[in-house]
């Protein structure tokens, strides 16, 4: 036996921790190097054992095994530098944002509700919250900040069912969006965008992308609403309900808010009620 193959396949396989099925489906995606024979025997050598050991550590990293195919072929052609290519992963899944969910008590989030009777129950309707069950009640919230923005619009008179449904139809056009702008960022990658493209031109570009493109989302939406709802506006498309009296014609009072009884022109024009 060559002293540089060591093992068989079972033997390989046991070394890695896997099952001997994945090492051999790793050397049908072209992810290892071919083995050395000894007549029908396959023999597998240390380097094997470490390639076997970056893909652990690449797919523990999110990586798909395309991917890391691809990267290898890379390396293998002196085109990509495994340290180098690792780094700009690592940046790549760097955290755009340094909130974190919190654990709230029920006492606790009442208090942020302002102890209004059906807040808590709406909020965990609307998945901004969710309930843990335990030896007492929590509340897991997976986006602090979306909480305060929701409760902030309830305060201001738009229910969480509509800041949610509003928050969805956001979070769709966004996504495309996103990834549309990745592929195009992806495509000019060292011809207008990251200089000439080096892991460290990409992470420069990328960390001035995090607030820089933050605030870009900001302005482009802040021009876009103003310019839908002067739209809206111009189309006589927002028409206010106006209040209901506080009295009668004759002087005596009305009922006002959630009591009052709405008001209707009847054919001839004057006021009825319903």
């Amino acid at each position: 036996m060559p002293e540089e193959a060591a093992y068989t396949v079972d033997e390989l396989a046991a070394a890695a921790g896997l099952p001997v099925r994945t090492v051999r489906h790793y050397q049908s995606e072209k992810l290892l190097p071919a083995p050395e024979r000894q007549g029908r025997i396959a023999l597998y050598s240390a380097e094997h054992l470490e390639r076997l050991q970056l893909i652990a550590r690449l797919q523990d990293r999110g990586l798909q095994l395309s991917a890391i195919r691809d990267a290898f072929k890379r390396i293998e052609k002196g085109e990509l530098w495994l340290d180098d290519w690792l780094g700009v992963g690592d940046e790549l899944r760097a955290p755009w944002s340094e909130e974190r969910p919190v654990v709230l008590t029920e006492s606790e989030l009442a208090d942020r509700v302002a102890h209004r009777a059906g807040t808590v129950a709406a909020l965990v309707e609307a998945g901004v919250v969710r309930r843990q069950q335990g030896l007492s009640d929590t509340y897991l919230v997976p986006s602090p900040a979306a909480l305060d923005i929701t409760l902030e619009l309830d305060r201001a008179g738009v229910d969480i069912d509509t800041a949610t449904a509003a928050a969805a139809i956001m979070r769709k056009h966004l996504a495309r969006t996103s990834a549309e702008l990745v592929e195009h960022f992806l495509a000019r990658a060292g011809a207008g965008f990251a200089r000439r493209g080096t892991a460290e031109d990409i992470a420069e570009a990328l960390k001035a992308l995090r607030p820089l493109g933050a605030r870009a989302i900001q302005l482009v939406f802040t021009q876009e609403i103003e310019r839908a709802l002067r739209e809206a506006a111009e189309q006589g498309r927002i028409t206010p309900s106006p209040p209901a009296p506080l009295h009668d014609a004759d002087g005596r009072s009305r009922p006002s808010g959630e009591d009052a009884v709405p008001v209707t022109a009847a054919e001839d024009g004057s006021p009825t009620t319903r």
